[in-house]
């Protein structure tokens, strides 16, 4: 065959370039394998409902929660139109308290988890990248892992005055040092992979390193640890409540109100179902849906 029968095609060093580089966005791509999930997105719009509605329906309702019905015949009434999920012994309306105690215990649960994952992640990146912390935090790792989380809480609920500030002490102080030796581990997992030596040995800055090579494969596991402590703080209110260790009584929060109900469940159920059931969906939707996001995050899941 001639050579005539073939057209050289032109140079353009523009064009050139465009060949090898690549239109990937690590958060469109796990976004978009985040969607292909339905039930993850699913789980996504009920709980972002139910979180936006509890922190909007206080203050847009303007309803005193603790309002004390005169009339006893407001009292333990069963769900109708003007009391949707019913009275409590005192004629407060149970509806406007799950939401107001929805927040409460949400906004308790993002607190916890910010303190939580933000110390957790620093000090579990300085430990595993400074060899010389090792020693010691792991010291101090032995020493908080080997309270028993109930007796821990118990003591410090004890010691301090109940409230707010008091759980997110309590449960801060201890679930930093989990989450910190799962980041350590990782940090040391990737600080010692080939492409990360052949990175410093190529002279790549640092915060590239960290910026390309380490925190992506990070993210997962934050997310994943974020997702853990949200629902677990919840649950862990309503058991310091259910004990009587929690937030003061004319607080509202979901504890307080499970705590209440269970006096009354057998004769007046309705008091302790629907704050159950608000409480038992948004806890199960953040554990999955964090799961599935923190699957989605992994770059290794990336096509």
């Amino acid at each position: 065959m001639s050579d005539d029968a073939f057209t050289f095609a032109p140079w353009n060093p523009e064009a050139a370039e465009e060949t090898g580089y690549s239109h990937y966005s690590y958060w469109r791509s796990t976004f978009r394998t985040f969607i292909k999930n339905r039930l993850s997105l699913t789980l996504l719009i009920i709980m972002g409902v139910l979180v936006l509605f509890s922190l909007l329906y206080p203050v847009l309702a303007s309803v005193d929660p603790n309002k004390v019905a005169l009339d006893s015949s407001l009292w333990n009434r069963k769900p109708d139109f003007s009391h949707i999920f019913g009275t409590d012994g005192l004629g407060r309306d149970i509806w406007v308290r799950t939401w107001y105690g929805t927040r409460t215990s949400i906004l308790l649960a993002f607190t916890i988890a910010f303190f939580d994952v933000g110390i957790g992640v620093v000090a579990g990146a300085l430990w595993g990248y400074v060899r010389k912390s090792d020693q010691i935090m792991t010291e101090i790792y032995n020493v908080i892992t080997n309270i028993p989380s109930t007796v821990y809480l118990i003591l410090l609920s004890y010691i301090m005055k109940p409230g707010f500030w008091t759980i997110v002490i309590a449960m801060s102080s201890r679930g930093w040092i989990t989450i910190a030796r799962f980041i350590r581990n990782k940090v040391i997992s990737l600080r010692e992979s080939e492409y990360n030596v052949a990175s410093r040995c190529l002279g790549t800055p640092l915060n590239r390193i960290l910026g390309k090579n380490i925190i992506p494969f990070l993210v997962s596991i934050i997310i994943m640890q974020t997702a853990l402590t949200i629902p677990y703080s919840i649950g862990a209110e309503v058991f310091l409540g259910f004990i009587g260790l929690g937030l003061p009584l004319d607080t509202v929060s979901l504890g307080n109100m499970v705590n209440q109900g269970r006096s009354n469940f057998m004769l007046y159920p309705f008091q302790l179902t629907w704050p159950t059931v608000i409480l038992a969906v948004i806890t199960v939707s953040f554990y999955i849906v964090g799961n599935k996001f923190a699957d989605a995050s992994d770059p290794k899941n990336h096509l």
